[in-house]
């Protein structure tokens, strides 16, 4: 390996690996822990690859790659930083990098990324908006919780990274819970479609109406198809002549992008019937398979102090997980994916009595079913620890009886709620009541709508009064499935 190397990192450790590391190998290494410095060097003509991390004391190195662009075309730069977001292998693809890895990165591989990049020159940008410094990248989102060192999701992030703006349809594959449909979202939200329509279909609303006002709304946008295998096969065929006249019709270039979401095995759904042939490659243009959970176990911890510093944006205690608490995470299968991952971390949010959260809530929590509700029967409440003196605890005072069958709802669940309180005798229940018990009552109200309307989540918002997208939204957070059972005259 031959040529001189630009290192910025402001981590004095892992300068002093790469100059070691590259120095072995032939190479000339000039390392600084300031992205002035390194400014300086590409301007001086010094360097014939840059390695540069992205959060600098003085800058974000990913911010820096457009005037490095501009001053020297032919420089080619690879991007390791510890946040591993798609965000940032977004922004590392759209600024021209060379490559991205994450931290901690495999030390084999930079040193043969970095001998390809010495090898041969990158691609230079055909838009010239890349090679500006006035492109504005999307910043990180919290609401969005696509993080992860594992291979598989960095493979991910760099796939949809490529795809992002390409006019070829999506097709997003894997387990319930995985986050498919946050990464639909992120094909709209973070490209240069986002500023067009959006619209989601779901085989609840797949008749002629709903499939024509779902298109008309996504013009110029993104079009999310939702596990059309769900799709009954007049609506599937109704899906398919949508699709053939925007690719042959006058208003193609207006027709949307078109991503959907599918079970792990698309292939066994075509073979079993579940879904036309014709429909499954009008969509699989470019297909991604979202890992489990349990296929990224170093994700699990990272992903749930994510979600713990999510929960407390939204209004939820602000927690921390105790180093205990983190490795009986860890250890949990997780078979509901993020989802249960993330409805864990809620739970621990409200139910935590301290800031730290301690492996023995966790492991309370989990025994119960993470994904469930939080309960507010006498089952729902755990034995008491012992009191730091080893006092003896005072007993459990008597309970009050529940309501007779017919009696109104408001004494049923006053009765309930004194039930709750009772159970934990001379002390308060911990902190996040109203959260708590809202959740309780929402998701057997939201169920029994949703039954009594068919599962027709357009009528379920009617009758609830309130908007589908947040009925939308609610089902969601509530890990509630919808099936659609029957016509309502």
């Amino acid at each position: 390996m031959d040529g001189t190397v630009l290192i910025a990192d402001d981590d004095r450790t892992i300068r002093t690996v790469l100059t070691q590391a590259l120095t072995r190998a032939g190479c000339r290494v000039h390392a600084t822990g300031s992205l002035a410095q390194l400014s300086r060097w590409v301007d001086e003509g010094r360097g014939d690859l840059v390695i540069t991390d992205v959060m600098m004391p003085d800058g974000n190195g990913i911010d820096r790659i457009p005037a490095i662009r501009s001053a020297r075309p032919e420089l080619p730069v690879i991007v390791i930083s510890a946040q591993n977001t798609i965000i940032t292998a977004i922004r590392a693809n759209e600024a021209d990098a060379f490559d991205y890895l994450p931290k901690p990165f495999d030390l084999p591989d930079l040193m043969s990324k970095a001998g390809q990049a010495l090898a041969r020159r990158p691609r230079k940008a055909t838009d010239s908006s890349q090679q500006t410094g006035d492109t504005v990248m999307p910043a990180a989102d919290p609401a969005m919780p696509l993080i992860g060192h594992a291979a598989s999701m960095q493979a991910l992030f760099r796939m949809v990274a490529r795809v992002l703006n390409a006019d070829l349809p999506v097709m997003i594959a894997g387990e319930a819970g995985v986050g498919k449909s946050t990464i639909a979202r992120s094909f709209h939200d973070l490209s240069d479609r986002k500023d067009n329509g959006f619209a989601v279909l779901t085989s609840a609303d797949a008749d002629e109406e709903a499939i024509s006002r779902a298109g008309a709304k996504a013009a110029g946008g993104t079009l999310v198809i939702e596990n059309p295998s769900g799709f009954d096969a007049a609506a599937q065929a109704r899906l398919i002549g949508m699709v053939e006249a925007w690719e042959s019709g006058r208003d193609r270039l207006r027709a949307p992008r078109i991503v959907s979401t599918m079970g792990p095995d698309p292939q066994a759904d075509v073979s079993a019937g579940r879904i036309r042939s014709d429909l499954y490659y009008r969509l699989a243009g470019v297909s991604i398979t979202v890992p489990p959970l349990r296929a990224r176990v170093d994700d699990i911890v990272p992903l749930a102090r994510h979600l713990l510093a999510r929960a407390a944006s939204q209004g939820l205690p602000d927690r921390m997980l105790s180093d205990k608490a983190a490795s009986v995470i860890r250890a949990h299968p997780f078979p509901g994916n993020v989802r249960e991952l993330e409805n864990l971390m809620r739970r621990l949010a409200l139910t935590s009595a301290e800031e730290s959260i301690s492996e023995a809530e966790v492991a309370d929590v989990l025994s119960q079913g993470s994904a469930s509700a939080i309960p507010v029967t006498v089952a729902s409440v755990s034995t008491r620890e012992p009191s730091p003196r080893g006092e003896p605890q005072p007993s459990m005072p008597s309970l009050q009886p529940l309501p007779p069958a017919g009696a109104k709802l408001s004494d049923s669940v006053e009765a309930h709620l004194q039930r709750y309180f009772d159970l934990h005798g001379d002390r308060l229940p911990p902190p996040g009541l109203y959260d708590r018990i809202l959740r309780e009552i929402e998701k057997p109200l939201l169920q029994v709508a949703l039954d009594a309307t068919g599962g027709n989540q357009l009528r379920c918002a009617d009758l609830l009064g309130i908007n589908r997208n947040t009925l939308r939204k609610k089902l969601t957070d509530l890990n509630i499935e919808v099936t659609r059972r029957r016509k309502l005259m």
